[in-house]
């Protein structure tokens, strides 16, 4: 069996993609012998003749499957997307650790994160409350959209009265916000810390949002929970155009997710708030990633 992106489904038998038995990839591949339509986007991979760095990999293409895939549902980046699909450079960190980020297309990925005491030492330093590989991809292929977004003639400024003028300058804000931290009202108006650094920066943290949303809202109606509140089986989150719907069944799942973490003595699965205005944000991102690839 392997799995078919385009259908949604798996299927016996189908051509498997070159690296099942490298990284365990369960995606198929166009033919024989040749790379699934995820593994074909990533153009540096690390050494594998480490195992422990192949293990890594393996995790970290994993988690780009599964997010290549929610994009999927609104046509990002599958064959009736005419536009420049993200590149990937997954990277094991050196001396020093590989710098994640995003340019012109190319997202660079450092696989070391996958091992889970390295993120969770990072998550500590950082005083981050989430740190995950599918955080990761969502936050940058994030970068990735909106720069496909800004080749439209009607986006740009439609994003500015919204999220503030992303041409101030990037290196000073960043340097900024290491130095002097959020401004002292920052969850009033932004889901993160980080957020509050520099419109891009505010952008990738609230179009990751709302993939950790529209995905746990999914995930829930298609485990069969059923609830007062939160619609029945059949739902389909990514179909719902009303953002504040989405939100509403989202927030009423994690309400009681973390619950049930605190029970086992476990870190919240959404440990954030979502204010009014950072609704607003969420809104405007629905909207354009709604309308997918194909610009409907």
């Amino acid at each position: 069996m392997a799995y078919d992106p385009q259908a949604r489904a798996f299927i016996p038998t189908p051509p498997f993609c070159v690296n099942r038995e490298i990284i365990g990839c369960n995606w198929i591949a166009p033919e024989d012998g040749a790379p699934c339509r995820s593994c074909a986007m990533t153009a540096v991979y690390p050494d594998t003749s480490n195992p422990e760095t192949r293990a890594n990999w393996a995790q970290t293409e994993a988690a780009k499957r599964w997010v290549l895939d929610n994009l999927g549902r609104w046509h990002w980046f599958r064959p009736e997307d005419r536009g420049t699909p993200p590149y990937f450079h997954m990277l094991d960190d050196g001396p020093t650790p590989a710098a994640m980020g995003h340019v012109n297309g190319v997202v660079t990925i450092s696989v070391a994160e996958a091992d889970p005491v390295l993120r969770t030492t990072r998550r500590e330093a950082l005083d981050e409350p989430y740190r995950t590989m599918i955080g990761h991809f969502r936050h940058e292929i994030a970068h990735m959209l909106w720069w496909r977004l800004s080749l439209r003639t009607d986006f740009l400024e439609a994003f500015r009265s919204v999220f503030g003028d992303e041409r101030a300058d990037y290196a000073a804000a960043l340097q900024r916000h290491y130095n002097y931290g959020p401004p002292d009202d920052w969850s009033q108006t932004y889901l993160t810390t980080y957020a509050s650094a520099h419109p891009h920066e505010d952008w990738a943290e609230t179009a990751a949002h709302l993939l950790h949303l529209t995905d746990i809202a999914d995930s829930a109606i298609s485990a069969g929970l059923i609830l007062p509140g939160i619609p029945q089986t059949g739902w389909d989150a990514y179909a719902e155009a009303d953002t504040m719907s989405l939100i509403r069944t989202a927030i009423k799942v994690v309400t009681i997710i973390n619950h049930a973490n605190r029970s086992m003595g476990l870190d919240d699965v959404y440990p954030f708030v979502v204010s009014h205005g950072a609704q607003k944000k969420l809104a405007f991102v629905h909207e354009w990633l709604r309308r997918g690839a194909l610009g409907r």
